[in-house]
């Protein structure tokens, strides 16, 4: 890496520099080159150089590290694949969850279980029937990260079932609180095809609505009744 860039090599004229822009930042060249008009002098140098040195030592580090842990994973291989069929969720979320939860969904009673025990589930502070507090309780620090990460990856997929889920809790409860949501689910998920041993199956973007439509008609036709009505539910025509 120290033999790629420019500045250590010598060059500091604005306009060449501006040119290795890539991306968004070729619409923003103007500005760029102003922004690259300066001094940069020998300490300068040393200390970017150092920055760089350090860069490729953490890159080299991380290089090494992810041999190993894909040879201890190596007999997980099925699970992995399982686990990065979910939306969102990239080897590196797939394999905190191998390491934190050991893969085996046995020793937990049920998904709602597992999503307690990593901390995934909102508290239960009430008083007079009013909810004070919706915080999730403390879990694995490194699980809970990895999970809101996926969450807020699997926010910005295309037609699925947790990007739908996402924009509906967005609208209601904020982007932190909907990503935590959808981290949860992506949990959950992996409880049930770990359980099964089996792959992701996308449900559509139009579930969680499908979903809550069923439930809106259940609660009601459950109001009505007590209320000493017999209902019956004719569809209206389309």
């Amino acid at each position: 890496m120290l033999n790629q860039s420019p500045l250590l090599g010598g060059t500091t004229d604005a306009n060449q520099l501006a040119e290795l822009a890539r991306g968004r930042l070729r619409s923003k060249l103007p500005a760029l080159r102003q922004a690259l008009v300066g001094r940069f002098r020998p300490h300068h140098a040393f200390l970017v150089g150092r920055l760089l040195a350090n860069i490729d030592y953490l890159e080299e580090s991380i290089f090494e590290i992810s041999g190993r842990i894909g040879e201890a994973l190596g007999p997980c291989g099925t699970v992995l694949e399982r686990l990065v069929s979910i939306p969102g969720v990239g080897r590196r979320t797939a394999e905190v969850l191998i390491a934190k939860t050991g893969a085996d969904m046995s020793r937990f009673p049920s998904a709602a279980h597992l999503s307690s025990w990593a901390g995934m589930c909102p508290g239960n502070d009430e008083s007079a029937g009013k909810r004070r507090s919706g915080k999730t309780r403390h879990g694995n620090p490194w699980l809970r990260d990895a999970l809101v990460e996926a969450g807020n990856a699997a926010s910005h997929t295309r037609s699925t079932a947790l990007a739908a889920r996402y924009r509906r809790l967005m609208r209601h409860r904020g982007h932190r609180k909907a990503v935590v949501a959808v981290g949860r689910s992506i949990l959950e998920i992996a409880y049930h095809l770990l359980s099964r041993a089996t792959t992701y199956q996308e449900l559509g973007s139009d579930y969680f609505d499908a979903r809550h439509s069923e439930r809106l008609k259940r609660n009601s036709l459950a109001v009505l009744q007590r209320l000493g009505y017999r209902v019956t539910l004719i569809p209206a025509p389309a």
